[in-house]
């Protein structure tokens, strides 16, 4: 993994997953990921919002 690409850190410190990374991981874990590629977990409004 690599830093700026796959991931990056919050405010918090906590290791946030890109949107690459899940893409490069091929399939959704259903953790309602910030930056889900499937849209996992949000609601109609928020999933055709563009980030």
């Amino acid at each position: 993994m690599k830093e700026g690409e796959d991931f990056y850190f919050n405010e918090e410190g906590l290791m946030v997953f890109t949107k690459a990374y899940h893409l490069k991981r091929g399939h959704c874990c259903k953790n309602k990921c910030k930056h889900c590629p499937w849209n996992f977990g949000k609601n109609r409004e928020q999933k055709y919002k563009k980030a």
